[in-house]
């Protein structure tokens, strides 16, 4: 069971860092123009929002302090 949970984890990891490289890579696109219209400075500000939620989870999952009974 606890080979499934840390697989489970090591999954959950690896696709909350996948997520977040997206996130980061979107926003140095955005990042390279010159002017960004108003939907694209609402995306920047929403894809820093996600970027640094997916950052938090990765790190509350890799600190996570297995429970034994």
């Amino acid at each position: 069971m606890d080979e499934i949970n840390a697989a489970t984890l090591s999954e959950e990891v690896g696709r909350l860092h996948a997520e977040h490289r997206r996130y980061a890579q979107r926003l140095e696109e955005l990042l390279q123009k010159p002017y960004l219209s108003t939907d694209e400075q609402l995306e920047e500000v929403r894809l820093k929002k996600l970027k640094l939620h997916a950052k938090d989870l990765i790190v509350a999952l890799e600190h996570r302090v297995p429970v034994t009974a």
